[in-house]
C-alpha cells in the first residue's frame, strides 16, 4: 500500500546520542534501541495523536521534534492519527473520564490538522495512517482477543485509575480499552519504536505487550518530557494553557513572553534547537543576574521564526517592544465606528475580544480594562462606549470611534 524511497541511514554518534537524550524522560529498553541506531537498520518509528481538538501545540510539538529527529536520522516515521481512539478518550493523566467524541467533532478538529504537523515533520516521507482503518471493522471475537491480553489488576494499577479508585470516582470500562487499541495500532503497523509524552508510559509498554500476544517483535518505547503551559501546568487543550502553533507570530510571542521565568530553560530545550551548550550559557547568565526578559524575547524570537518564519518573528518582536515595553499601540489595532450609547462590552464581543460576558466581568473587576486616551480605567461593566484606544488584558487592543 506504501512505497517509500528507503533512506540512508545516518548513525552519526552526537545525533543519536541528543536524540537518547534531549527533553528524553525514559527509554525502555534504551540499550537496545541504542544498538540499533548504531547498526543502520531503517526503524519504523510510531507516533499516534488524537484529534481531541483543533490545535498543535507547543506541548504536542515536543515529541514531534522527537519523530522529525529520528526522520532526519532517515528512519520511517509513522504518523497515527486516532480517528477513532479519540472517541473513547485517552485516560492518561485525567482524573476523570474523557468525554466520547463525535464523528462531527472529529472531522470538525481534523481539518488543518496535517498542515500544523507538516510545519515540523516532512509529510512527503511519512507514512499516515487512521486508526479507523483496522478498529472501525473489528468484530467482537478479535476485541475479545485483544482484551484478554490485560486483567482488571493490571489496569487498576495505573497511577490515575488508582488515585480515581481511592477517592471513590467511576471507571468505566471503556476506558480500559485505550491502551488495548493503542497497542493494538503497533501490531497492525509493525512498529519497531514508540514515542509518547512521559504520561503515555503506561499505553505504550501495553503496546509491547499486544504485540507480544499476536507474535510480534516488541517495540522499544521512549518517552519525551512534558511542556508546562502558560499557568505552569501540564499544557493541555482541555485547560487552554496552550501557545498553538495556529496562533498568529504576535499572539504567540506575546504567549512566550507571559511564560514563567523559572521555564525559560526547559523551553529552550523542549521548543527549540538551540544547543545545549548554549542554553546552558543562558542559565548561567540568569544565575548570574541577567534580566531573563532579554533572555526571554531570544526564547520567544526563536519559536515564533520556527512557525511563522524570520520575518515575522522580527516583526512580533518588533511589536511587542513597542506595544508592551514602550506602552504603545500595536500598528494594526482594530479600528471601528460605533453609535454613542453602545455598551462596550457589546462591541467587544462582536469584534470577538472578549468571548463571553463572565470574562468581560471578570477583566473589569481585575482592573484589566483601559482606555489609553487619558489612562481611564473601566470599572463598571455596563459601561458605555466612548472614543479611543482600549487595552482588554494584557495583548487586546482596539480603537473605537463614537459617531
Amino acid at each position: 500500500m506504501f512505497s517509500f524511497r528507503k533512506e540512508k541511514i545516518n548513525t552519526n554518534p552526537e545525533k543519536i546520542e541528543e536524540i537518547l537524550s534531549r527533553g528524553t524522560e525514559d527509554v525502555f529498553v534504551k540499550e537496545h534501541l541504542k544498538e540499533v541506531l548504531f547498526s543502520g537498520k531503517q526503524l519504523r518509528v510510531k507516533l499516534g495523536i488524537d484529534p481531541t481538538s483543533p490545535d498543535i501545540h507547543l506541548g504536542r510539538a515536543v515529541v514531534l521534534r522527537k519523530l522529525k529527529a529520528f526522520q532526519d536520522l532517515g528512519h520511517k516515521v509513522v504518523l497515527i492519527i486516532g480517528d477513532f481512539t479519540a472517541k473513547i478518550g485517552d485516560p492518561s493523566d485525567k482524573l476523570e473520564k474523557r468525554p466520547m467524541l463525535t464523528d462531527e467533532d472529529i472531522k470538525k478538529n481534523l481539518k488543518g490538522y496535517l498542515k500544523q504537523i507538516g510545519k515540523i515533520i516532512d509529510l512527503k516521507k511519512t507514512e499516515i495512517r487512521y486508526n479507523s482503518e483496522w478498529l472501525k471493522s473489528m468484530d467482537y471475537l478479535e476485541t475479545a482477543k485483544l482484551l484478554e491480553c490485560f486483567t482488571v489488576q493490571q489496569m487498576s494499577k495505573r497511577r490515575n485509575f488508582h488515585d480515581r479508585l481511592e477517592q471513590g470516582q467511576d471507571i468505566f470500562v471503556v476506558e480500559f480499552m485505550y491502551p488495548a487499541l493503542q497497542g493494538y495500532d503497533s501490531v497492525k503497523v509493525d512498529a519497531d519504536v514508540e514515542l509518547g509524552g512521559f504520561d503515555q508510559l503506561f499505553n505504550l509498554k501495553a503496546g509491547r505487550i499486544v504485540q507480544k500476544r499476536y507474535g510480534k517483535k516488541e517495540q522499544d518505547i521512549m518517552t519525551v518530557s512534558m511542556l508546562p503551559g502558560t499557568d505552569g501546568r501540564k499544557m493541555s487543550s482541555s485547560w487552554g494553557n496552550v501557545i498553538s502553533l495556529r496562533d498568529t507570530n504576535e499572539d504567540m510571542f506575546g504567549k512566550i513572553m507571559a511564560v514563567r521565568d523559572d521555564l525559560i530553560i526547559q523551553y529552550f530545550k523542549l521548543c527549540t534547537d538551540i544547543p545545549l551548550q548554549d542554553i546552558r550559557g543562558f542559565e548561567e547568565e540568569m544565575k548570574l543576574g541577567v534580566n531573563p526578559k532579554s533572555i526571554k524575547m531570544r526564547l520567544a524570537y526563536e519559536i515564533v521564526k520556527m512557525y511563522h518564519g524570520e520575518k515575522f518573528a522580527k516583526s512580533a518582536q518588533d511589536n511587542f517592544e513597542n506595544t508592551f515595553a514602550k506602552g504603545g499601540v500595536p500598528e494594526d489595532v482594530v479600528g471601528v465606528a460605533v453609535a454613542g450609547g453602545t455598551k462596550l462590552v457589546d462591541i467587544l464581543m462582536v469584534q470577538k475580544i472578549v468571548i463571553s460576558k463572565s470574562e468581560w466581568r471578570r477583566l473589569v473587576s481585575e482592573g484589566a480594562v483601559t482606555n489609553m486616551d487619558g489612562d481611564i480605567k473601566i470599572d463598571n461593566p455596563d459601561t458605555e462606549v466612548s472614543s479611543g484606544v482600549y487595552k482588554i488584558g494584557k495583548r487586546r487592543f482596539i480603537k473605537i470611534k463614537v459617531i
